[in-house]
Parts: C-alpha cells; sequence; structure tokens
C-alpha cells in the first residue's frame, strides 16, 4: 500500500487501509475504488490522505502495528470522552483513562520487536485525540528501551495521553486558526501547560509526575522554552521524554496548518536538535522504535534503480530489505527482486520519493 496526499489521488485508485473517524466509524473500506465524488467528499471531511494500492505494491502484506487498529481506536475515543467530558461537566473519568493506557501499555509490551511504521488516516478534527495516542504510545515505548518498571510506564503513559489537555481552556478559535498567530495568541497557547497541570493534579488517581508532563512538555534542554523556562535535569525525565515525542507526531501527521514531514526528516531534525532542546537520550531512545523507511516506502538508492521497502531491522534500520523494481532509467522491470542493504557496503539509499514522484512514477509504468 501507498500513502497519497488527496490532491494527488485519481479516480480509479483503490483504498488499502479503511479511514475511520473518531468514533470508530468506518469511513471508506478496504477496496473501495475511489471517485471524484469520493475525493470531493473527503476533502469536505477534512480528510488529508488516502493509503491506496495498485498492481505494483499488491505484493506488500499488511503493514503490522505495535498496536491493533481497534485499540487506537478505543484509546481516541477514550481522550475525545475526556475533552468532552471535561467542557460539560468539569470531571475526568480517570478510570476510563487508566484503562486506555493499561490496554495500550499491554499491546505495546506485547509487540515490542515492532517498530512504528504508520497511522491510520483521522480527520483534521481528530487532529487532537489522534496526536494524545500517538504521543503516548511514541512515549511508552521510549519509557521501555530506558528500563521503566510498569509503574513508570504507567505514570508516563497517563501523563502523555492527556498532556494537552489544558487546551480546553484556550478559545476554539485560536486552537483551530489556520494562519499564523499573534503575539498575543500565542502567549494564551501557551497557558495550556499550566492549565493542564492545574487540571490533573486535582486527581488522585492521577500521579504529580504525570501531571508535570502536562505542566513541562513544552520546556526545552537548553532553557528556551515555556512556562518556566527550565534547563536540563531541572525538567522530569518523563517530560524529556513526551517533549521530543509531542514534536515527533505533530511532524509526521497531518494538520490543519501543516503538511505532514516524511518520517525520515522528522528524525533529522529531532537528531539535530538533540541536547539542545531535546534530551539526547530521550531522543534516541525514541527514535530507536520508529522505522527511518517506513514498509511500503518507494526509495532511489545510489545506482538510481528504484524500489519499495519491504522489511525494516531494529539492528540496521536505516539499511532495510528493498524490492528493486524499477532501472535507473525508470523502466519497470520483467521480475524484481529483493536487497538487504545492511549486507551490501556500496549500497545504499540516496533519496526517498514524494507521494507526487510516486504517483508519477505509476502513471510512467
Amino acid at each position: 500500500m501507498l500513502r497519497v496526499a488527496l490532491e494527488f489521488i485519481q479516480p480509479g485508485m483503490k483504498v488499502a487501509r479503511p479511514i475511520y473517524d473518531s468514533r470508530g466509524r468506518l469511513l471508506l473500506g478496504v477496496g473501495t475504488e475511489l471517485t471524484a465524488a469520493y475525493v470531493r467528499r473527503l476533502s469536505e471531511m477534512n480528510i488529508a490522505a488516502v493509503y491506496i494500492t495498485d498492481d505494483m505494491f499488491e505484493e506488500l502484506d499488511e503493514v503490522p502495528d505495535v498496536v491493533s487498529r481497534q485499540n487506537r481506536l478505543e484509546a481516541i475515543k477514550s481522550v475525545k470522552s475526556v475533552y468532552q467530558d471535561l467542557e460539560k461537566n468539569r470531571r475526568i473519568d480517570v478510570n476510563a483513562v487508566s484503562k486506555a493506557v493499561d490496554n495500550l501499555l499491554d499491546e505495546i509490551l506485547g509487540n515490542r520487536n515492532i517498530m512504528i511504521n504508520c497511522s491510520d488516516i483521522m480527520t483534521y478534527d481528530d487532529y487532537t485525540f489522534n496526536h494524545s495516542v500517538g504521543v503516548c504510545i511514541l512515549s511508552v515505548m521510549a519509557g521501555i528501551v530506558l528500563g521503566y518498571n510498569h509503574l513508570q510506564l504507567k505514570e508516563l503513559g497517563i501523563g502523555a495521553i492527556l498532556h494537552d489537555v489544558g487546551k480546553i481552556k484556550i478559545e476554539k478559535a485560536i486552537l483551530n486558526k489556520p494562519g499564523k498567530l499573534t503575539e498575543e495568541e500565542y502567549e494564551k497557547i501557551k497557558c495550556h501547560a499550566e492549565h493542564g497541570f492545574e487540571i490533573l493534579r486535582r486527581y488522585h488517581g492521577i500521579s504529580t509526575l504525570s501531571a508535570h508532563i502536562a505542566f513541562q512538555h513544552h520546556e526545552r534542554w537548553n532553557g528556551e522554552g515555556y512556562p518556566r523556562s527550565l534547563a536540563g535535569k531541572q525538567i522530569h525525565e518523563y517530560s524529556r521524554i513526551v517533549a521530543v515525542a509531542d514534536v515527533f507526531d505533530a511532524l509526521t501527521t497531518e494538520r490543519p496548518y501543516s503538511k505532514a514531514v516524511p518520517v525520515i526528516e522528522a528524525m533529522s531534525y529531532i537528531k539535530s536538535t538533540s541536547n539542545v532542546l531535546f534530551e539526547e537520550n530521550a531522543a534516541e531512545a525514541l527514535m530507536s522504535n520508529v522505522a527511518p523507511y517506513p514498509l511500503g516506502s518507494i526509495v532511489k538508492l545510489n545506482t538510481g534503480h528504484i524500489g519499495r521497502v519491504v522489511n525494516v531491522s531494529r539492528d540496521a534500520p536505516f539499511q532495510p530489505v528493498v524490492r528493486i523494481m524499477f532501472s535507473e532509467n525508470y523502466r519497470r522491470l520483467f521480475a524484481s527482486y529483493e536487497i538487504d542493504l545492511s549486507k551490501m557496503d556500496d549500497l545504499y539509499i540516496t533519496q526517498l520519493l514524494s507521494e507526487k514522484e510516486v504517483v508519477e512514477l505509476m502513471n510512467f509504468s
């Protein structure tokens, strides 16, 4: 399957991965043939991209998830319910949050050898809830790498999934503003960290350390964050992890005001800002769980040959197994073949093809 931005979708392409809303309702199922009308409707619903299938991609098996689609959707629904209850009833169902984190944690611990490869397509309207769950998953996986025990992972997970809860006190017009924020608006946005801490610290079922994640997830290693300009080890270690997860997930997810960037670019940014914006250990622990070239990515090698990533190893994540399908002159090979780049010193990836380039390649072939 291949992720394609809506702007590059062509009538006749078929859906390879189901699309849901945050209530778990199926919007488009696997095998649905996309028409111009479907594309218009998806655009109206603020869907940014679709996973599609094609003859040249049909051999790739379903991409494994560290967390099942159903479990992720249930967690997203729980987060959405928390926000709604806070707005209406001024309360948090701590048991529901705890259960959602337990379910995620159990599955992550059972799938610890699986790397993060892709995520479900959600509507822009569901971004906050999808983001919260994504940050939780990334943070818990980093905590496992750092050797946290079950209690620590639970505290980290609860704080991560609720890290943005203070945003319920920010005006919707500011939160959803598509353009650049004014200085005054940005100052109001920054208050969500303190709001979140004040909300969470009232609940006996939520650890003070979890509440501090909401308070500190925008602090930066060099002291240039907010709200208190903490630096280095003044920032709690849970918050250092969530700070990285928050930025990484935001960069790699479609938002109303920003397109997702390729995983390899997001990883490069995190690496370049380690020990400046982020603690190096936290950044490395998180990145060790992410496939730089997710399964299904179309890449070009230094020889000019083009292929698809079909396997990624934790031992050599930047040197995946690639199924070569095109020669250096963009001719479709009669018989594809696989190369394990970890065993080939003279071969390496030089380019990740963009969605537009892949669609052009499909048309050319």
